[in-house]
């Protein structure tokens, strides 16, 4: 494994904007109930205000290895970066009105250490059996037999698809962008 969880390598493929996500801004979700951390079921079609759900592929864990050649695929490095970036911008974003969640292909079980790992406020979901990333058609890609999420980071307003980021990178950051987007400033970030 190169780098800890916690970094970013040098050197890895920069994610492009393939148009994978093009269809989704103004697309109303469907009412698929995702299982969370929190053991409840949640249906984000039906939540009211402001959400923000940042799909990310998969999570790692401190040991395990991460899959062969994970380092190589544009966009797959940085789970926990940016689920620690959400972590550290957690009570901004409360304060501009949103809820956050995370979502992964996962099991809940392992979500589920992450979350006490990583000391997240906030829950993850599981879209284990895709059928969110389905309905939604939103951009993945296989590894060792896994159909991972691209990573990208909705912001639903009401059971509408009112701003996507993809792709997403550096993934640490994505956070910030957000809470600028969602408060009207200017992101000026490594990426703008």
């Amino acid at each position: 494994m190169t780098g800890g969880l916690h970094e970013m390598p040098e050197g890895i493929p920069t994610p492009v904007d393939d148009g994978a996500c093009d269809h989704l801004p103004g697309k109303q979700l469907p009412p698929v109930a995702l299982r969370s951390t929190s053991g409840e079921s949640v249906e984000l079609s039906s939540l009211p205000g402001k959400t923000v759900v940042y799909c990310y592929p998969r999570t790692g864990r401190p040991d395990e290895n991460l899959p062969r050649g994970w380092d190589e695929i544009p966009g797959a490095r940085g789970c926990t970066p940016q689920s620690c970036a959400f972590r550290d911008h957690h009570a901004e974003l409360q304060t501009l009105g949103a809820r956050v969640f995370g979502l992964s292909t996962q099991d809940t079980g392992y979500q589920g250490e992450a979350v006490e790992r990583l000391h997240l406020p906030f829950e993850l979901l599981s879209d284990e059996g895709l059928a969110f990333a389905r309905a939604l058609d939103l951009p993945t890609f296989e590894v060792e037999g896994m159909t991972l999420i691209k990573r990208l980071t909705l912001v639903i307003h009401e059971g509408w698809i009112e701003k996507v980021f993809y792709p997403v990178f550096p993934p640490g950051e994505n956070a910030e962008e957000v809470v600028a987007w969602l408060s009207g400033t200017t992101y000026e970030g490594a990426r703008r």
